[in-house]
């Protein structure tokens, strides 16, 4: 059986190992522990993170396509959970911890509404098997069945589509192409009123890469929501079918970054969401679970206690990792993109690791700003997107599975 299509629906709770009695640190997502004696507060950061699982029983997908994604949906729904847990960083802040059975609070509502599983939530399974389906009806993958032929790099550019809709949020998401991050490109998209054309101060100033950006930094504090919050998502390769060893160093470092909303990837035909590292294993959120969908209640509420993994956290042994991952962070402030654009330049310079991913200031000659994958359909702007989300009628042919 293909590993994607295995659930664990028939495990007992007892039967998820329990988390290890070690003196390593614990590192969740930007957060260090202490096993030994923060064990509860380690698996209350964990069962507060938005776990995302196949689901089944959802209104068919294009109104005659599928009703549950198992076997095929565990990359779309890791997507999901690297961009819930930016959500929860914009609207609720990363301290934000989860009760269950606790009232919660109206933007953790809408949160969780934005991934329900219908035709008219902004990140649902269905928003993001059009995007796919689009895609391929535009030759991207052509001939290939939903679930073989997108990995990390396709996910991240659907997520970066649909976030053009969630006025809500207001995020950035970016997805940095080629290993190379470029500081201008997104100082553009997150500031575009200003004006990038010229360095102020003439040829002082050109040299310096906040130029005409260091007023910004210096706004009062109502006008820093000037800055749309970034989602930055790195897709990266770390090897040919296994990963280098010499990357495991600098991945494990970018848990460790107060930025990190950690990595997508997996082992072939299963992904998991990575959440942090214990040793030399990682610490993950596992989709493979298949749990009936969900219907928000008549007060808007929402039954969320299967939107939170209440078992111990799954791990796995770094060296087992594909090599195909992407790899997360979201920067609220333009102080806190430059505190990860320091961060990032350190572990660089720092000896016994791999640099995973290239920093520059500007845009090198060699490179063509261009969407790796255009994903987005071939119809004017986003006038037919907009209806797709209000139509009750409008259909769409569901790739064979």
């Amino acid at each position: 059986m293909d590993a994607a299509t295995l659930t664990y629906d028939t495990l007992r709770f007892g039967e998820f190992e329990d988390f290890p009695e070690t003196s390593e640190p614990v590192w969740i997502l930007g957060k260090e522990y202490n096993a030994l004696t923060e064990k509860e507060e380690i698996l209350s950061d964990v069962t507060s993170r938005l776990w995302f699982t196949y689901r089944k029983n959802f209104p068919p997908i294009g109104g005659t396509g599928p009703t549950s994604d198992t076997g095929w949906g565990c990359m779309l729904r890791c997507g999901q959970m690297i961009l819930g847990e930016a959500l929860v960083c914009r609207h609720l802040s990363r301290d934000w911890r989860w009760a269950k059975g606790q009232k919660q609070r109206e933007e953790y509502i809408s949160i969780l509404n934005a991934f329900i599983d219908k035709k008219d939530s902004y990140y649902s399974i269905h928003q993001i098997v059009f995007f796919l389906y689009a895609a391929a009806q535009m030759g991207v993958g052509e001939g290939k069945p939903i679930g073989q032929w997108y990995g990390p790099n396709t996910v991240a550019q659907v997520l970066k589509k649909l976030a053009v809709f969630d006025t809500w949020s207001r995020l950035v998401v970016h997805v940095a192409m080629d290993n190379t991050v470029i500081i201008e490109e997104i100082k553009r998209l997150c500031m575009p009123w200003l004006d990038f054309s010229e360095p102020c101060g003439g040829a002082e100033g050109a040299g310096e890469l906040n130029g005409c950006l260091e007023g910004a930094c210096a706004l009062a504090e109502e006008e820093t929501a000037l800055w749309k919050p970034l989602v930055l998502l790195i897709p990266l390769r770390l090897g040919l079918s296994d990963i280098n060893e010499a990357y495991i160093d600098t991945l494990k470092q970018c848990f460790m970054l107060p930025q990190s909303l950690g990595v997508i990837g997996g082992k072939p035909n299963s992904a998991h969401y990575f959440i942090g590292y214990v040793g030399e294993e990682l610490i993950y959120l596992d989709p493979h679970t298949t749990q009936p969908a969900v219907e928000p209640c008549e007060d808007s509420q929402v039954p969320d206690e299967t939107y939170h993994c209440q078992h111990p956290p799954c791990r796995m042994q770094i060296c087992e990792l594909d090599p195909s991952i992407a790899v997360g962070f979201f920067c609220r402030t333009e102080d806190e993109f430059d505190d990860w654009c320091m961060r990032i330049r350190r572990l660089t310079c720092k000896k016994g690791g791999l640099p995973m991913f290239e920093l520059v200031d500007s845009q090198p000659a060699h490179m063509v700003s261009v969407d790796a994958l255009n994903l987005t359909p071939d119809f004017s702007d986003s006038d037919r997107l907009e209806r797709f989300f209000d139509s009750e009628d409008e259909e769409f042919e569901i790739l064979s599975l």
